[in-house]
């Protein structure tokens, strides 16, 4: 890891962390491959990748530390789990630097520069880099994609509720009972055996959702989720999440205007 220059006006208010997470294979095609991830039977050439550029949320605790969006990690995971290079922008939301905002005009993260065009969004990010870099492939089974996608609405709903009586717990309870359920059945993983896109969204999610209501509820995932604390477990571990995740002050923090507003 090594910090690169980055133009003046910047300089103070976002730092440009480099990761090399390997190398690319190019065939004359002109496709592009993980190294050690399949064969062509074309000859192939290997090259150096030039590192994507990332912009993500700074920390609000820590200097130099990766701030508290969830789909910013789930945009990183996918960078590492298909062992892409990439420098990583950490931008100061207290005062978003004008580059930034040249880039993205809503002042939102993630933004990636993929063949020299700066994308913003999770959902296209995450495909473009799935159809620019195809291997590892990480995609989902379309029948599989919505798999747990309302437990981050549902968490958020009885994190903001003041009134412990309306039924937002029960409907977070719901819809991690139905995930549990599902991969009691499919799992360990949403796609069964292998990680896929899926996990790489829903992970973070967990994440933030076990510290925010461990904190501000003192709630925490009912032991009767066996398959989903598992779940957690196992996807929190990863290298890749361990090397990405925020910090728990600044998902503490990051909540707060939620939970007190």
């Amino acid at each position: 890891m090594s910090t690169a220059k980055m133009p003046p006006s910047a300089s103070a208010l976002s730092t440009t962390i480099k990761h090399h997470t390997g190398k690319l294979q190019l065939n004359r095609s002109r496709t592009f491959s993980a190294k050690g991830f399949g064969r062509s039977s074309r000859s192939s050439l290997t090259v150096s990748c030039s590192a994507l550029e990332v912009c993500v949320k700074a920390s609000v605790t820590a200097p130099n530390k990766l701030g508290d969006c969830p789909f910013s990690q789930r945009v990183l995971l996918t960078l590492e789990e298909k062992h892409l290079p990439y420098d990583m922008k950490l931008v100061d939301f207290a005062k978003k630097p004008d580059w930034f905002l040249k880039i993205s005009q809503e002042g939102k993260v993630p933004v990636v520069k993929i063949d020299e065009q700066w994308i913003a969004d999770s959902d296209v990010i995450t495909q473009a880099l799935e159809e620019r870099f195809p291997n590892p492939p990480l995609v989902t089974p379309p029948e599989k994609v919505s798999v747990g996608s309302k437990i981050f609405s549902t968490f958020i709903g009885f994190l903001k509720s003041k009134d412990p009586s309306n039924g937002t717990e029960q409907a977070l309870l719901n819809e991690l009972g139905d995930f549990n359920a599902y991969l009691k059945e499919n799992g360990p993983f949403v796609n069964g055996k292998e990680v896929s896109a899926a996990d790489l969204s829903l992970g973070p999610k967990l994440y933030h959702l076990e510290i925010a209501l461990g904190h501000y509820k003192n709630w925490l995932v009912p032991d009767s989720f066996p398959y989903l604390k598992s779940y957690m477990k196992t996807i929190f571990s990863m290298d890749s999440f361990v090397k990405t995740r925020a910090l728990p002050e600044d998902v503490i923090e990051g909540w707060r205007p939620k939970v007190m507003g």
